[in-house]
């Protein structure tokens, strides 16, 4: 099972613990804020409200405090109260500052939008704005009551919405983080999982190729020792057989190698190419009349090399296998400057073959990665006939 993506601890155990809190914070948020808002109405006011209009005030501030335990799911809500409480005070004749403000502009900027908090902003000043002018042409209060009031608010505001899109904008960068940091996370298993998956496709295609081969021959081979009366023949029959199957263990080895936990001389690069030579011998050996024709320089980089050998191992495999009674197999591998094309035929097929075997699909598999193109169909008059083209690649000795 993956392990999960670990992420540091926030910092401080202060601020950890009001994380974890959130609603014990804001009930002590609007404690503090309650007598911070009557204070100046009461007993710090120049001259005291008569009593319904102080009793008004009361309710109202009451209200604007208890509505800040939700100022995280209703911020609007919260900010336009605060704004009322401002425009009350006004009204009285008794315009103050109170913390309610400040606690709602960062509220709207933080839980709904700074966007939203600029225009709450500009709207709400702006209100204050007109009522003051309308009070002081109207005589009730003076200029420098009006400039103190709509200045004080305005202050008091944009700290809070400051504040606020400041910490939006650090919670939102930090959220991104997370968010591609668990995204990398999964990407590197999935990237994991397909290499893993391609590389038990190549191991399967190698272990195919090598025991498909070599069984078929050490099979041959036994079955040609059981049937002759030639004692001499039998013994090198079993020899041969001997020598493909110890072949096939050499092979596995050292592609298995790799596997090895702790084996640091297990080899990291593919196995050796096969050499068409060697396939075409061991067919002789096993009493298939088989050829092979070879022309242009065989210089090829290993991983073509080693799709030619593999191609001419399992065209020759397959020709055994599937046409016993073949009494033609013939290779040949032309090497050009743009290509090198392999064509493998025999006169014993009986039954359409296609692609449905592992080893033709891996063999197509393999053509493919190369940009080659891979063909395996009857050639008319009981012959059948595979091919491969492999590009060579630019930059290629020729």
């Amino acid at each position: 099972m993956d392990e999960e993506l670990r992420l540091p601890r926030p910092p401080g155990v202060v601020r950890r613990f009001w994380a974890k809190h959130p609603l014990l914070a804001d009930i002590l948020i609007a404690i503090v804020c309650l007598p911070l808002s009557v204070a100046p109405t009461t007993f710090l006011a120049e001259r005291p409200l008569p009593a319904p209009a102080a009793i008004a005030a009361s309710i109202l501030i009451l209200g604007a405090c208890v509505l800040l335990v939700w100022r995280r799911r209703y911020p609007l809500v919260v900010f336009a109260v605060a704004y009322a409480v401002s425009t009350f005070y006004l009204l009285l004749l008794t315009p103050s500052g109170t913390p309610l403000l400040l606690v709602a502009s960062y509220s709207l900027a933080v839980y709904r939008s700074v966007r939203a908090a600029w225009i709450g902003l500009a709207v709400g000043v702006g209100v204050l704005l007109v009522i003051s002018f309308a009070l002081f042409a109207g005589g009730a209060i003076s200029l420098q009551v009006t400039m103190n009031v709509v200045l004080g608010e305005f202050a008091t505001g944009l700290i809070g919405t400051l504040i606020g899109a400041n910490v939006r904008g650090r919670r939102r960068y930090l959220a991104a983080v997370i968010d591609r940091s668990k995204q990398l996370f999964v990407e590197r298993d999935q990237h994991a999982q397909l290499a893993a998956s391609a590389e038990r496709d190549r191991i399967a295609r190698e272990m195919h190729d090598i025991l498909s081969h070599s069984l078929t021959v050490v099979v041959a081979l036994s079955e040609g020792a059981a049937a002759t009366n030639d004692a001499e023949r039998a013994r090198s029959a079993s020899r041969a057989a001997a020598d493909t199957a110890r072949s096939a263990l050499t092979e596995m080895r050292s592609m298995l190698g790799v596997l090895r936990d702790g084996d640091t001389d297990a080899p990291l690069a593919p196995t050796a190419p096969v050499c068409p030579s060697d396939t075409v011998a061991a067919a002789q050996r096993a009493g298939f009349a088989a050829t092979l024709t070879t022309t242009g320089e065989s210089d090829l980089p290993p991983a073509h090399a080693l799709a030619v050998g593999r191609i001419v191992q399992e065209g020759v495999t397959n020709a055994m296998r599937h046409a016993p009674r073949a009494t033609r197999i013939d290779v040949r591998i032309d090497y050009t400057d743009e290509h090198a094309r392999i064509e493998i035929s025999n006169d014993g097929a009986h039954a359409p073959q296609g692609l449905a075997g592992f080893g033709l699909r891996g063999l197509a598999e393999r053509t493919t990665l190369l940009g080659g193109t891979f063909r395996s169909e009857p050639a008319g008059a009981g012959r059948w006939m595979l091919r491969a083209d492999l590009p060579r690649p630019s930059g290629a000795s020729t």
